[in-house]
């Protein structure tokens, strides 16, 4: 059979061979909180699905250099929304549904997206943003000829070290290595054609649901079983009731999950393996003793996408090292160099910042094509041929990578990356900041939480002026982002030239529960994350922020 070129066509082609199998499934609590009548769509019926949209939108006018934002939540309309417009040529731009207005307005702005297609429970939450809306279900409305936008499969957006996210521009070509990494991997995470089911709370708007869980599960034949959230008190029993195979992970899911007492289920399921990201050390062994599941650390980018994902087999896993494997894996070819702070190659054992590109003669295959609008933070990001990953690694004696620490300065909670200088930005608007530089606080189950540092103007400091800020980011970011602590100082580290100092920054977040002057809204930040779920969604005590 010959290799389809695109998500849209994979889907086409393995409806002929999977037609009766399960593409998308969803648990019954799932299903009772979204109204949805259905737990399952077999590959046909999504194929049909797609077809219809497809033609409603091809009756429009969209084509190639359209650009549509997406605004479905974790749901199968999603998917079905993408691969139609994806047969047309048409580039998405997957929104994140806890994103603040201003936030939604700005990425809007810069994708130049002519439409956003949502859910009617959303409807306001675009209201007024200048752009036409299409609620799911509907006839999508006219849009005029466009122009010449490229013609990209996704533009997803990234938290990098700039204020603002950075739009990745990502290919038919980027999304098929996902496919092809995954079909490359052997046992445990062998994918078997047509009996896998994943199991994955990832979000839609990030590239893992879409890229590596739902372009593995398509390209096997496997269906993926799709959550609102990571609930910790409800996933065993949701693996069982829908015959989970594997799932995806974050490394602050298996900390909440061994964190519950021990239960009948814990080995009642049928999972052979969990692939992810960022386990804890002191939890790695630990989990798969007590679940008999065993965890494949791995590494992997928004722009580097299945060409260079690195994953910790074959060979020795290394559990509780923060091993992210080798570059000689399974999959497409790549390649992997070690430098250090003057741009040296490191040789043999040692640390240095991570570096990788596809083998072969076009170091660009596979991984993302550029960051939109943005050509000096794409000439940044690619240096002599090499993807700058700011992440620092080492490689052991046996050549294995271990995962050490970001150079970049992002803030990772939860899986989420976070822009320091975008809170920054948020803090330093309010009349009563005069310094502000937030860090990374670091938290046994979050990974990470946000923490600013601020000097405020002469008389203001105190609880109420804490609280202020607090809302004043509440109001402009989504909860992920608010500072979880305020801490005040009458001044910050700043270097000769009067540029903050950010590594004697870092200092503030040695022990701030204890200083006098900090003040603590993780409580708070938390009902935040309750405030943004939507009214239909009834309150439930282990409903997660993973």
């Amino acid at each position: 059979m010959t290799r389809a070129a695109s998500p849209a066509a994979l889907l086409a082609q393995q409806a002929q061979v999977f037609g009766a199998s399960a593409l998308f499934v969803i648990p019954a609590a799932v299903a009772d909180l979204w109204g949805e009548a259905r737990r399952t769509w077999t590959y046909a019926e999504a194929q049909a699905q797609v077809e219809t949209l497809r033609a409603a939108y091809r009756a429009a006018g969209f084509g190639p250099g359209h650009r549509v934002a997406l605004l479905l939540e974790n749901r199968p309309a999603h998917f079905l929304h993408w691969l139609a417009l994806n047969g047309l040529g048409v580039c998405v731009v997957p929104l994140n549904p806890d994103a603040a207005a201003d936030e939604l307005a700005w990425i809007l702005a810069h994708s130049d997206a002519g439409l956003i297609v949502t859910l009617s429970q959303r409807r306001d939450q675009v209201a007024g943003l200048g752009v036409p809306v299409l609620l799911d279900g509907d006839t999508p409305p006219a849009v005029p000829a466009a122009g010449d936008g490229g013609q990209h499969c996704a533009l997803i957006y990234t938290s990098g070290t700039s204020g603002r996210p950075k739009g990745c521009q990502l290919s038919d070509a980027y999304f098929m290595a996902w496919a092809d990494w995954y079909l490359a991997q052997p046992e445990p995470i062998a994918l078997r054609p047509g009996r896998e089911r994943l199991l994955t709370p990832m979000p839609c708007f990030h590239v893992n649901a879409m890229g590596n869980s739902f372009m593995g599960m398509l390209a096997s034949g496997g269906a993926q079983i799709i959550v609102d959230r990571f609930h910790p008190r409800q996933w065993w029993d949701t693996a069982i009731e829908t015959g989970a195979t594997c799932f995806h992970y974050l490394g602050v899911m298996p900390a909440m999950l061994l964190n519950l007492p021990p239960a009948p289920h814990d080995r009642a399921h049928g999972l052979r393996f969990g692939s992810g990201g960022g386990v804890h050390p002191d939890n790695h062994a630990a989990f798969e003793a007590r679940f008999g599941v065993p965890l494949i650390e791995g590494w992997a980018m928004t722009e580097t996408g299945g060409a260079c994902i690195l994953s910790s087999l074959p060979g020795p896993r290394h559990v509780g090292t923060r091993c992210i494997g080798r570059a000689d894996r399974p999959g497409p070819k790549m390649e992997v160099r070690l430098i250090d702070g003057l741009d040296r190659e490191l040789v043999g054992e040692g640390e240095g910042e991570m570096c990788v590109r596809a083998a072969g003669p076009d170091p660009t295959a596979g991984l993302f094509s550029g960051y939109l609008k943005d050509p000096v933070a794409t000439d940044a990001a690619w240096q002599d041929g090499w993807l700058r990953t700011g992440d620092v690694v080492r490689r052991g004696p046996d050549g294995a990578l271990h995962f050490v620490d970001r150079r970049r300065n992002v803030i990772r909670r939860s899986g989420e990356n976070i822009a320091a200088l975008e809170v920054e930005g948020v803090l330093a608007s309010h009349p009563d900041v005069a310094q502000v530089v937030v860090v990374a606080l670091p938290d046994p189950v979050r990974e990470e939480e946000v923490m600013a540092v601020v000097v405020p103007q002469a008389g203001t400091e105190g609880g109420a002026l804490a609280r202020a800020l607090f809302a004043h980011c509440a109001d402009k970011l989504a909860y992920f982002k608010v500072p979880g602590l305020v801490m005040f100082r009458d001044a910050l580290p700043v270097t000769s030239t009067q540029k903050m100092r950010r590594v004697s920054a870092t200092a503030f977040a040695a022990n701030p529960l204890t200083d006098p002057r900090a003040h603590d809204f993780r409580a708070e930040k938390q009902g935040l994350r309750r405030q943004t779920t939507p009214a239909h969604a009834p309150a439930e005590e282990d409903r997660a922020d993973p």
